[in-house]
């Protein structure tokens, strides 16, 4: 009954994708929901964002380990980047006429500013979506008699399929029925933890000393560095990447992109809290869980709730990782097709980028197959990804908003000095600071030179820093 449940789930979900499709008929359709969204509608995608294996899976994994001080980077500064957008970057962005972030770069830096950012950010959500397969895969395995590696796939081709159909309706659409059940599954888990606790305050008394301590435990400048980098990994590097940006543009007006942002980040961090504490209590109560913590709420469902919750449960499970691939996935095809792809055809069609979009959906998919067959941990694949585009995107993206006299050049070596620094210090050379670090800094350099040194060739370069593109 069971496996009989989640076949049907995981079907739903392909019906849902096709229906969406009917309201698909341009590449603005596909990419960005024709950015007609409501309020209800682009708070729940946005929500969706990030909210997958790592929060479900990885976060409470590390929380019994290591404490408040080892999820830092998931789920507050996540939820940090989502009230970020909606305080700030919203309204700023969604006044522009484009598709994706690298036509922000082309409109404000140029083409080749254009590639460069396309270029460097498809490949930093490979680990992403690869974290999210690798989760789907092992909850596969989990429920069928297959293997992770055939979980991997299976997942996969799913959500490939409903996202070549609908695109963002489909994901718009699916996300708000996989938030409901998400939601219900989660609090009425945490309700059945909750009442297996006597008493909170002998309880919480018992873990162990320092574990809620919300602050780095040494006061030095390197301690601090690593607490800071936490935050900002995914606080600040998830704001310059395309798949939120295309839930801010897909809402029907600049003011509810904005509203759905800050309610989402709201709802993050509210929600994101009961998996930790639902994990906390499993592994006090039942201390056999932590011989395979990577699955260890799931463990916690199958063996010790009723059978009904199972069903709830893993139906809330499956809904945030197909969520979450979904627009993962959407994203860097976007990026591909539009980008780098639209720009070799002659004088393309509407119909013809949207194909060009979809087939990148399928060249998307399966590269990240491979990527999570061969890697399949969660907590690195995320991290990496993270961090991809904080320091190259980051600092040429904030220059471009708030500072006129940014270059077309200062953009270039932003983004390439901040990536290259960043990839020495974290896979040739790493030190005890957080590579991230380097790579900011390095980035910030390569603006102000390329800006001073090869400054724009005119002031009408400079008026108009969303419309006017730079002079190449």
């Amino acid at each position: 009954m069971l496996i009989g449940f989640v076949v049907f789930y995981l079907l739903l979900n392909l019906v849902v994708g096709w229906w969406a499709s009917r309201k698909v008929h341009t590449a603005s359709d596909f990419v960005l929901a024709g950015r007609s969204l409501p309020y209800a509608l682009a708070t729940m995608v946005t929500f969706a964002t990030w909210f997958g294996s790592e929060t479900l899976l990885g976060a409470p994994r590390e929380f019994v380990h290591g404490g408040v001080l080892s999820i830092i980077e998931e789920p507050f500064g996540a939820a940090l980047g989502l009230l970020i957008v909606g305080m700030i970057y919203a309204k700023k962005l969604y006044p522009l006429p484009v598709l994706t972030f690298s036509d922000y770069f082309r409109i404000r830096f140029g083409g080749l500013s254009e590639k460069l950012s396309a270029l460097v950010m498809i490949p930093s959500y490979f680990g992403w979506i690869s974290a999210q397969l690798v989760a789907l895969g092992l909850t596969m395995h989990l429920l069928l008699p297959i293997s992770t590696e055939w979980g991997i796939v299976i997942g996969a081709v799913l959500v490939m399929t409903y996202t070549l159909m609908g695109g963002m309706w489909s994901i718009s659409i699916t996300d708000f029925l996989h938030n409901l059940i998400l939601i219900a599954g989660l609090l009425f888990l945490a309700y059945l933890m909750w009442d297996k606790i006597p008493d909170w305050q002998v309880f919480l008394a018992e873990q162990p000393n320092g574990f809620f301590r919300f602050t780095p435990k040494e006061n030095t400048t390197t301690s601090w560095l690593t607490y800071l980098a936490a935050w900002i990994t995914i606080g600040f590097g998830s704001i310059p990447q395309q798949d939120i940006f295309q839930r801010v543009m897909s809402a029907a007006s600049g003011k509810i992109a904005a509203k759905a942002s800050i309610t989402a980040g709201i709802m993050y961090i509210s929600i994101a809290l009961l998996p930790l504490m639902i994990a906390l209590v499993g592994v006090r109560l039942y201390p056999e869980l932590w011989q395979d913590d990577m699955l260890l709420i799931p463990h916690l469902v199958m063996k010790f709730t009723p059978y009904a919750m199972q069903i709830l449960f893993l139906g809330a499970l499956l809904s945030a990782l197909l969520s979450t691939t979904s627009g993962a996935i959407l994203a860097p095809a976007s990026v591909l097709g539009e980008n780098l792809w639209k720009p070799m055809l002659k004088n393309p069609s509407d119909k013809s980028v949207l194909l060009v979009i979809r087939i990148s959906v399928v060249l998307v998919t399966g590269a990240c197959i491979v990527m999570a067959i061969s890697r399949q941990n969660i907590f690195e694949l995320v991290g990496e990804a993270s961090a991809f585009s904080l320091v190259s995107l980051f600092i040429p993206l904030n220059a471009g908003l708030w500072w006129k006299r940014a270059s077309a050049m200062g953009s270039h070596l932003s983004m390439l000095g901040g990536l290259f620094v960043w990839a020495y210090f974290h896979f040739i050379a790493p030190t005890e600071i957080p590579s991230i670090w380097y790579g900011l800094l390095a980035s910030g350099l390569g603006l102000l030179v390329g800006t001073y040194v090869w400054p724009n060739r005119s002031k009408a370069d400079q008026s108009s820093p969303h419309i006017s593109p730079a002079t190449e």
